[in-house]
């Protein structure tokens, strides 16, 4: 098996989406494939990779449907001018889809049948919102499924509000997470961290001017707990999931470049981290939020590692809930956990997530200098993913 590493990681900012008034959205009038199209070039510019060399392209979405149907992954590499020989595959995980570009690139260089592989992640939950698509109504009308408790799996608000009540957790212990995730995100912001990986992209507003998208639109620097406590349950009368302790819906591409370990050595390349185990695991579909436990225990034993040889961790916080629950199930410290802030802040565009969470994680331990970093996510209809880099020397 060969060495598979990260050469670089590229994303556009994530814009905040709002199917009922698209005109919010500073990416409202952009499709999630041009905003990936855009990404692809430049990623290969950053690198010094010729167009020519890549061998596959693999673009994850949630929801590949619409306008976001890819002709198997080919319109992105169309739209970005790529080579006509590069293969092009698409996959959909749904929240996990990005990430699952990563692995099938991953085992693509590891077992000798690429070297060079371009993994991406789209979603625009303005142009294409959730609801879009519905999962086989048989599977809650006939008595045969009523075990998969259709009812609540394919409402992830009500399985967080579950998750909640079987943790023993309180609302203040989700806003207080939200509010975190919001510092964290917003500090970043200010002193330029985000810089590197974001890809500022030119977007028309709906008054036809021309906006420089270079922040992620979500993040708010001036939250507060008594402002996140005042907002009503979104899902649920007397819940308490709310849109402050909740992921928001955005729109967002990402990208990773892939390369056999002797291939960046032979071009010169210093990679950022490498890939040392990847692992994917199901859950019910009701219990959906808990995912990202077994996946992460699956990983860390491919790994050979355990939860404290981990230096930094991602959690994606599609919910608040989620993150804390894998927190405490495994026994990771909070303070080694979405340093740079999560995804209630910085934003959650399904498909695109999985990358950023792996790029963002390479780019902290190249900051901190940590060794090994796991990243991982809960799945929509009962699945978790998860990848463990190791950083490389700069």
């Amino acid at each position: 098996m060969k060495d598979v590493v990260i050469v670089d990681y590229l994303r556009t900012a994530q814009s905040r989406s709002r199917p009922q008034d698209p005109a919010r959205d500073w990416f409202h009038k952009i499709r999630a494939d041009e905003l990936l199209g855009q990404l692809l070039p430049e990623l290969l510019k950053r690198t010094g990779v010729d167009k020519e060399e890549v061998d596959d392209f693999i673009v994850g979405s949630a929801m590949g449907v619409g306008e976001q149907w890819t002709w198997g992954g080919r319109t992105p590499l169309l739209l970005a001018n790529l080579s006509e020989r590069t293969g092009s595959k698409f996959v959909g995980q749904q929240c996990g889809s990005g990430m699952a570009a990563i692995q099938i690139g991953f085992m693509e260089i590891a077992t000798g049948n690429a070297d060079i592989v371009i993994a991406g992640g789209m979603e625009h939950l303005t142009r294409i919102p959730i609801g879009t698509t519905t999962a086989n109504p048989k599977l809650s009308t006939e008595e045969r499924y009523q075990h998969w408790n259709m009812a609540t799996s394919v409402h992830m608000g009500l399985i967080a509000e579950a998750m909640l009540k079987r943790s023993g957790l309180a609302r203040t212990d989700l806003d207080e997470w939200a509010l975190r995730s919001h510092r964290l995100a917003a500090a970043a912001q200010q002193r330029g961290f985000f810089e590197q990986e974001i890809l500022p992209v030119e977007a028309e507003q709906a008054d036809g001017s021309k906006l420089l998208v270079k922040h992620d639109q979500a993040v708010r620097a001036d939250t507060s707990l008594a402002s996140l406590a005042a907002l009503k349950p979104a899902y649920q009368e007397g819940g308490a999931i709310t849109a402050g302790n909740a992921s928001p819906l955005n729109a967002g591409a990402t990208s990773m470049l892939l390369m056999a370990r002797e291939t960046a050595m032979r071009k010169g390349i210093k990679p950022m981290a490498a890939i040392k185990a990847i692992a994917f695991a199901g859950v019910p579909p009701d219990l959906m939020g808990t995912g990202p436990v077994p996946a992460s225990k699956k990983v860390l034993k491919a790994a050979g590692l355990a939860v404290a040889d981990i230096d930094c961790w991602e959690i994606n916080e599609a919910f608040a809930i989620v993150t804390l629950h894998c927190m405490r199930a495994l026994g990771i410290a909070s303070d080694q956990v979405n340093v740079m802030g999560g995804g209630i802040a910085l934003g959650h565009p399904l498909g695109a997530s999985g990358i950023r969470l792996v790029g963002t994680l390479a780019r902290i331990l190249q900051e901190t200098g940590g060794r090994y970093g796991l990243a991982t996510a809960c799945v929509g209809g009962g699945q978790g993913v998860a990848t463990i880099i190791e950083r490389e020397p700069r």
